[in-house]
């Protein structure tokens, strides 16, 4: 026995286990985990939908999109604004340019991105698909919910990167 109140109480170790593994908090329950897992579901509805009605991946309508909206045009930026590492960035970009929807030029680290007219003109269709998308997701939310959404999430946002900065700082592996 290790000292806790149940085994101190004298319960059994294969109760003792099982009430255990019953207490423990389930990843189900997690914010990180539901908040994860709503994310993803949204996102493969996107990807579904972009990819049906536009050929494109998910990553390819986000780099587009972060480009169309003057997102600095280098690699590594483009790659952490849309959440991909840098080699898928970079399988994304090159087929965004050979489908002649992303101009590069230069190369490596100066190499610059600009959408095409007709990355541009895709990116009109791509945004107004999102934005009906977007209205779905807040019809299903009243103001007040949607309000708070807002809040909670900017505070989501504002604590997870107080995590990051603090992991940043912890010395170790």
């Amino acid at each position: 026995m290790h000292g806790c109140l149940r085994c101190v109480a004298g319960m059994k170790d294969s109760d003792h286990a099982r009430r255990t593994a019953a207490d423990a908090p389930s990843i189900r329950n997690l914010v990180s985990y539901r908040l994860s897992r709503a994310a993803s579901l949204i996102s493969r509805g996107a990807a579904l939908r972009y990819r049906r009605e536009f050929d494109v991946s998910l990553g390819e309508w986000r780099a587009l999109a972060l480009l169309a909206t003057g997102m600095p045009p280098s690699l590594m930026q483009l790659a952490r604004a849309a959440g991909l590492d840098k080699a898928q960035m970079s399988r994304v970009v090159s087929s965004l340019v050979q489908r002649d929807l992303v101009a590069r030029e230069g190369s490596g680290r100066s190499a610059c991105l600009t959408p095409t007219p007709a990355g541009r003109a895709l990116y009109g269709r791509l945004i107004a698909a999102a934005g009906e998308r977007d209205g779905a997701f807040r019809a299903a939310l009243s103001a007040e919910e949607l309000a708070t959404l807002e809040t909670v999430l900017a505070k989501l946002v504002v604590e997870a990167r107080r995590f990051i900065e603090a992991e940043a700082q912890t010395d170790g592996p």
